[in-house]
Parts: structure tokens; sequence; C-alpha cells
């Protein structure tokens, strides 16, 4: 907990600073008012006291109380604006920290689990800061202040006093003890929870297609319940600690005014001392009932800045060298040298001894059997993975050795499963660059052959989260546009013509070879009509190159290449190819 308070700004340790004076203030008064009432209950019972000294000290207790609930709104607005502040800043590191992390470090927490500590553990952290935290300073004051204000009074009270404290700590103590795992499993079973939701709301069109609906109920039931389970558990058991404060305070009460009459009767104490010890007595256990609700929170809040803290301690695999390599003469080369790569949960590498060059204005083309590598190889090029052994090169400088936003913006990257963000048309064309015009935009968009799908909704039109208004063909294409408008030196193209009809998929090609001729396309294809004019191929099979050249050569002295365009082309279409 204390590791994300380090979070906080100096703003805030400055309002911390103001919220502490106002409790200290506010505690103050508190423990003024049995004073009060003690001298108000000796003026009734001293003879020859007039209502006028009643009066007086029934109004300065009036002003007291007043004043302690001005301190207590006061505190409370700044428990508040702290928490508010220091939310919107736990949440922007966190996220800054997702953004940061490579393919690796996110595959290593599920989407789920990140969108739930982005948001409900934050939470938990801001009601702790809220509520907790001010408690949590309350309640040692105003306890030890009480303790001071009895002591040396009466010893046989002070020990009644303090048996009845002892016994409250011990059932808070074992209570902790208990409900400690069960929030631990809450934050895991929300995850569970919400990435069951997710996945639901994601593959709903799947689910329906296969009338899966009572399969997903039930999947989502199990770990509902599961989750029900354990929050019952803890409410029952936290349960437990609102009548056992009242009989630990009812009997206390009880006990202090029993062996106060005693010693009343004895001549050894008076009457207003024993009340204001009866009412100290009282805001010693709210300050332990105070401490019980910091208790309460402060498990889930300590479990949460764990998790929280799970994410931005975790380091980056890949990031900014320390002295990054300006760029060359060079533009739009590619090369790999010896390229091994293994994913970092993997036994074996993906890749193997990967080496080809890619040229300025060449079209270099990846072909290979489902899981031979082909997205690994390519996502090489952008540092979404670095490699194992080997050098990615492109212009001429080790990836590695140059800074990723100057690496990245040479690349116009498309992805194997088209993702549109919500907004229009045209924020989604501008993603790559900011600063594109309307020529360009739609000079991109008549490359891409999107040109009928602004035509029918416009550059305003709206785009819904993930493109889901919009059909695979169109996304595949708005996707491209996008790369296309932010005028890249490298084309990395993931399977991204895989939802085109084949005349779409020619123009587009074609379109592509006479408009940007001048920039690198890495295109990975699973059809041979895409890539047979590439000016090379390469042949992956089990992460080696097995074939590098032309169509024409790969047919004749590739035997795996060979087996896919047999597969795929007929017996003229390859004798004419």
């Amino acid at each position: 907990m204390l590791k994300i308070l380090k979070n906080f700004r100096w703003q805030y340790w400055v309002l911390a600073v103001v919220m502490v004076a106002f409790i200290v203030l506010q505690v103050e008064l508190d423990l003024a008012l049995p004073e009060y009432m003690s001298e108000i209950i000796a003026l009734i019972t001293i003879p020859g006291s007039t209502m006028e000294q009643v009066w007086q000290a029934g109004f300065k207790m009036i002003g007291i109380s007043f004043g302690s609930l001005l301190c207590t709104v006061v505190t409370s607005f700044i428990a508040a604006r702290i928490a508010a502040g220091f939310g919107a800043i736990l949440r922007k590191k966190i996220f800054d920290k997702v953004e940061s992390f490579s393919l690796e470090e996110i595959n290593k927490f599920s989407t789920a689990s990140l969108i739930t500590r982005c948001t409900n553990d934050v939470q938990q952290i801001l009601m702790f800061i809220t509520i907790g935290l001010r408690l949590l300073i309350t309640a040692p004051i105003m306890a030890g202040g009480a303790i001071i204000k009895i002591s040396g009074k009466s010893s046989e009270l002070t020990t009644i006093t303090m048996i009845g404290v002892a016994v409250i700590v011990v059932f808070v103590v074992i209570l902790t003890l208990v409900v400690m795992p069960k929030f631990r499993a809450i934050q895991r079973l929300t995850d569970n929870l919400n990435n069951v939701t997710r996945e639901n709301l994601t593959g709903i069109r799947v689910v329906r297609a296969y009338n899966a609906e009572g399969f997903e109920e039930q999947k989502f039931d199990e770990v509902n319940q599961k989750i029900t389970k354990t929050h019952l558990f803890v409410n029952r058991v936290m349960s437990l600690m609102h009548p056992m404060m009242q009989i630990v305070m009812n009997g206390l009460s009880l006990s202090i005014t029993w062996v106060g009459a005693t010693l009343i009767n004895a001549n050894k104490l008076t009457l207003p001392v024993m009340m204001s010890f009866n009412m100290y007595s009282m805001q010693i256990v709210m300050s332990f009932m105070m401490l019980i609700m910091v208790f309460i929170f402060m498990p889930r809040a300590s479990v949460s800045a764990k998790r929280i803290n799970e994410v931005l301690d975790t380091p980056n695999s890949i990031s900014n060298p320390q002295n990054p390599v300006s760029a060359n003469d060079k533009k739009g080369v590619v090369e790999f040298k010896n390229v091994s790569f293994k994913y970092a949960d993997a036994d074996e590498c993906m890749l193997k001894d990967i080496s080809f060059v890619a040229n300025k204005g060449e079209t270099v083309a990846i072909i290979g059997s489902t899981g031979s590598g082909k997205s690994s190889l390519l996502s090489l090029i952008p540092r979404f993975y670095d490699v194992t052994e080997g050098q990615v090169m492109v212009n001429g400088i080790d990836v590695k050795e140059q800074n990723l936003a100057d690496l990245r913006d040479k690349i116009g990257y498309v992805p194997q499963k088209a993702i549109l963000f919500s907004g229009t048309i045209e924020s989604n064309l501008r993603f790559g660059n900011e600063n594109a015009d309307k020529d360009l935009l739609q000079k991109a968009v008549d490359i891409a052959q999107a040109t009928n799908i602004v035509q029918a909704k416009g550059f305003t039109g709206n785009v819904a989260q993930g493109g889901q208004n919009l059909s695979g063909g169109q996304k595949q294409r708005m996707s491209i546009a996008r790369a296309i408008a932010k005028q890249p030196e490298i084309y990395l193209f993931d399977d991204s013509f895989s939802a085109l009809d084949y005349k779409t998929d020619k123009l587009l090609r074609q379109a592509l070879n006479k408009e940007v001729s001048d920039a690198t396309k890495i295109i990975v294809a699973q059809r041979i009509g895409t890539i047979k004019n590439a000016d090379k191929i390469l042949v992956l099979d089990k992460g080696k190159i097995v074939g590098n050249g032309t169509h024409q050569q790969l047919l004749q002295n590739c035997e795996v290449y060979r087996e896919i365009a047999q597969s795929q082309l007929s017996k003229e279409e390859l004798e004419n190819a």
C-alpha cells in the first residue's frame, strides 16, 4: 500500500497535511465534549449553581459540536479530492505502463485482468483513501487522547476499559486473518468474471450461430456462483463485527456504571468523573470501531495495491536504447541476418536461421502452411517481439539500436485481424498521420479500393468499436487505407487481403504497385494469386526458409511451394502463370 501511495504528487501531500490538521482539530473538539458534560453534571449537583452557568456550558458544547461537524465536512471534502486526483494519476500510470508493454508482457496478463486492475482495483484503493485513510488517522489520535484523559482518575475503571479494548483487538485480528485470503480470491474471481463476460460479448455471433447460449450461461453461472459464495462468506464473517462491538460497548458501559456506582458509594469517585470516564471509554471504543472500518477496507485495498504494483513493476522486455542510432541515407531496406526467434513460454524456436533482404521498392511475399511462423517473422520488424538470435536491420541499422517511435514511423502495418477504433472514418484514416489532408485521405481510400465505403458513409461516417458496423472486407480495406495515409517507407501486410474477393485483391495490388512503387512491401499471404507477381517470394516451412525466388523459380525448385500452388491453381493456370 505504501508503495502505491508513493505515486502521490506534492499537491496531494499538501492537501493531506491540511486534512490531518483538521482531523486533529476535530479530535480535540470531540475530546473536549466529555469535560463540558462533566462540568454540566457538576453544576447540577453542586448547591448554589445557576441555570445561567448550565446554559453557558451547554452553548459551549453546541459550539464545539458544530465545530467538529465543520471539521468533518472539510476533512471529507479534502479526502474525496485527494482520492479523485490520485485515482486519475493511478489509472494514467497503469494505462501508460500497459501501452509500453510488448506483446510478451501483455500475454502475461489477460486482457480482462488488466481491465479489472485499471478499474475495480483502483476503486478499492480510492475507497481506502476516502474513508480508511481518514479513519486510520482519526482513530489513534482519539484513542490516545481519551486514554490520556482517563489515566490517573480511576485504576479500576481504566482496567475495565483496557479489557474491553483487548477483547476488540483480538476479535478484529482473528476476523482479518480469516477474511484476508478471501479478499485475494474475490479479485481473482472478478478477473474470471470479466474474462467470461468479455469472451461471450466478443463471440456473441458464434454463440448464437451454434445455439450455445445455454453453455455460455452455465460457464458464467459457475464463475458467478463462486464469486457470490466468496462474497457471502466475507459478509457473514464481517457481519459478526457489529453485534460484537455492541456487546462490548454495552458491557463496558454497564461495567463502568456498576463499578463507578460502587466507588461513588465508597467516596472514592464523584459522579461527574464517572460520567466523563464513561464518555471517554465510549470514545476509545468508537476509535476501535473506526479501526475496524479500516480493517474492512485495508485487506481489499492491500490486495488491489499488490495487483496494481504487479503491472507497474513488470519490466519491459522491449524498450528504447539508451543511445539510439540515427537514421542513415538508406530508405525502405529490411534485412534479416541469421534470425532465430522463440516465444518466452516455448521450448523450441518458432523461426530458425532466417536470412533475406527486401530492398527499397521491392515486393517481398511470405507464404507457408499454418503455424510456419509467417506472422511471427513480420512482428519482429516493428519490434513487437525481439529476436532470440541474429539481427533484424531496417535501413542498415539494427532495430534494437533505433528509437522505437522513429522505427515505427517508417512502417505502415496492417494486422491479420483488421482493427478499427470507435469514431469516424476520417479519425481512423488519420490514426497514423494526424496531418493528412483530405486529398491524401481520398488517395489512400482510392488505392485501398474503399471508395464505395466513403461514398456511402462519408468521411464523417460513424465507425463502431472494433469496426463492428463494417464487413470483414470493408475493415481490411479501411486498415490498408490507414496504412497508406501514413505514407511509410515500409508496408507490412499480415494476410491483409484474405477477406477480399479476387477482383478487388487484384485491383488493390495493381494500385499499390503503381501509386506507392517507391515503398518496400512485405506481404504475408495464403493465396498464390496475391503474391505470384512479387519480386521475391519466401517459402516458410516449420520456421525455416525452404524456398526463395520468383513464382516461376519456386514452381521449378521448391516442392512445398509447388504443393501449395497445385492446391489452389488449376493445371492450366500453373502453365500460364
